[in-house]
């Protein structure tokens, strides 16, 4: 079996213009002793190459002729499959499209390397918004065993992938399926809620925005992790030999939520000048959760992963990228 810290990696990284993928792209930088070649596979976005071992190639997920054409051509040993409509806004602007990417881009991911590369490891970026309505009854932080009930488009179509992966494995995929929860750090698009406020802080800091935020529901209370501590536990699935890996399923998170609102409150506190905070009925999600958080046990168990990075260190990364993006 070919492994992904043998000579010879090829690491094939989908979505690797996103914000989770650029991380990635760094941490596998870090590896070049043990990578041959990273692949950066991006769509309508530039994807940053830093040395020579990489190369950029763009692709449309939904066309399974080109994506099969891709993985024959490269023969990748390893596969992390990041791309996807990742926000939930925009799946529900447009449902379609999320199914076509989520599920359907995944399908032909998932068929090319069984067909073109049957060997190659597959690390599958899943969500934990595929447990939605679970967390409403489960006691406790949500195990890997707890019922898949989506509550929106994006988490039923990341659920439906989810899925199919487990399913495919049977015919012979290896792949590993990751279900982090919410994740954050420097670099995220603020359509996401720390960057969201954190955007806003940073603009009114600058005199380019009214002293005031808007904000949706602050009294929900989310798992959060660093995006940092996210990317290693894929770099620990890829590089380490893990016994019967292949199918297992691993949450990512802290097991200890935190209030938006206190989130912002955190936030504001750094500012250097005086904020407001205002309600905004548009930034209120239907079905929203009340409160989420995971066990990440068996991450923890199997591949000896946990959190590293203080959720301070997260904030403050956050606002400082804000604050010199403007």
């Amino acid at each position: 079996m070919v492994t992904c810290s043998a000579p010879g990696m090829r690491v094939l990284v989908t979505g690797a213009g996103g914000f989770v993928g650029s991380w990635l792209l760094r941490a596998l930088r870090s590896k070049l002793s043990s990578v041959d070649q990273v692949y950066a596979l991006g769509h309508t976005n530039a994807v940053a190459i830093a040395s020579t071992n990489e190369s950029s190639v763009l692709c449309d997920l939904i066309d399974a002729e080109a994506i099969s054409a891709l993985i024959a051509s490269i023969q990748p040993t390893c596969v992390v499959h990041l791309a996807g409509v990742t926000a939930v806004q925009d799946a529900r602007r447009s449902p379609r499209r999320a199914w076509e990417v989520n599920l359907s881009g995944t399908m032909n991911v998932a068929e090319a390397v069984l067909r073109f590369a049957p060997r190659a490891k597959v690390i599958f970026a899943g969500t934990s918004e595929v447990y939605g309505g679970t967390f409403g009854w489960w006691d406790g932080p949500v195990d890997e065993s707890a019922p898949l009930d989506p509550t929106n488009a994006y988490a039923a179509s990341k659920a439906a992938a989810d899925l199919m992966i487990g399913q495919m494995v049977r015919e012979g995929l290896n792949a590993v399926r990751f279900r982090p929860f919410n994740h954050t750090g420097p670099g995220q698009s603020d359509t996401f809620v720390v960057p969201a406020f954190a955007s806003q802080i940073a603009r009114i800091e600058k005199g380019v925005q009214k002293p005031v935020i808007e904000v949706g529901n602050l009294d929900a209370e989310r798992d959060f992790l660093d995006v940092r501590d996210v990317v290693a536990a894929y770099i620990l699935a890829l590089f380490q030999e893990v016994p019967n890996l292949y199918g297992k399923v691993f949450n990512l998170a802290s097991g200890s939520p935190r209030r938006v609102g206190d989130i912002l409150e955190e936030l504001v506190s750094q500012a250097t000048v005086p904020i407001q905070i205002r309600q905004d009925p548009a930034r209120l999600r239907p079905s929203d959760t009340p409160v989420t958080t995971g066990d990440a046990s068996a991450a923890r168990g199997l591949l000896g992963w946990q959190p590293t990075i203080p959720w301070e260190v997260t904030v403050r990364d956050v606002m400082s990228y804000w604050r010199t993006s403007l």
